[in-house]
């Protein structure tokens, strides 16, 4: 399986992460990527920037280092309406929004609350994925998530470090229970490094294993060809990207 896209990547600007957006963007040239988002996580955060940082993503060039550069932000989901750390003035700016779950912003609660929150911020219409859905925090119904996520076109993310056992502890488990899952109804899947330092952007070989382990289809797979993670967007109501069409 071949993997061109990385959909969860951090700048310094995230408070935690230790790479600029040039370094990003070099390290994804020289591993082959055609395609990665930029995903900082947004003001609730501690550390994290401004609303303004992310509407002023516009003057980033479609291209650094010759790839293609995504302009996204990792939200967090903040209540069980469904609710994001974004104004809706911010929608029009961003290509690419991932929704997560975060303990500092939304305090681990109970399975009927994760699964309320999870299903309304998907039907808010203002996400584009579920970010690192295996967090054992956040137990949730896994197959009423998914169902609505493929109700609504929204992908699921397979989250390369949630797989290492460095981060989010006990995810493995739960990672594989949602792939599998979602391998039968039939949701999109997408891959993400979650990298908070350059040399781990383009680090999924974790999360392509999973994806193959369950059998998932590679049209389901959304970064797996920049065609189908730009009709994906095109899907999701997006624009058409100009800089971009020669890769649609």
């Amino acid at each position: 399986m071949n993997i061109v896209i990385d959909t969860h990547t951090h700048t310094l600007a995230s408070g935690h992460a230790y790479s600029t957006i040039l370094e990003n963007a070099l390290s994804a040239k020289k591993k082959g990527l055609k395609l990665f988002c930029t995903t900082d996580h947004a003001p609730e955060m501690p550390g994290a920037p401004h609303y303004w940082f992310f509407n002023n993503q516009r003057i980033l060039p479609r291209f650094l280092h010759d790839v293609g550069i995504l302009r996204g932000v990792e939200a967090n989901t903040l209540n069980i309406n469904g609710d994001i750390d974004l104004p809706s003035t911010s929608d029009q700016h961003l290509d690419w929004v991932i929704a997560s779950f975060h303990e500092p912003v939304f305090p681990p609660s109970n399975k009927d609350e994760h699964t309320q929150a999870l299903i309304n911020v998907i039907k808010s219409g203002r996400i584009d994925v579920l970010g690192h859905l295996g967090n054992p925090n956040y137990p949730f119904d896994i197959e009423k998530v998914l169902q609505c996520a493929k109700q609504y076109n929204v992908a699921v993310e397979v989250n390369n470090t949630s797989l290492t056992g460095k981060s989010r502890k006990g995810s493995d488990v739960r990672c594989s229970q949602i792939v599998e899952i979602g391998k039968k109804i039939g949701v999109y899947f997408t891959t993400g490094s979650d990298a908070h330092f350059c040399e781990e952007i383009a680090r999924l070989d974790l999360a392509v294993n999973l994806l193959q382990l369950h059998k998932v289809e590679e049209s389901k797979i959304i970064t797996t060809s920049t065609q189908r993670f730009l009709k994906f967007l095109l899907l999701r109501g997006k624009p058409v990207i100009e800089q971009f069409k020669h890769l649609y």
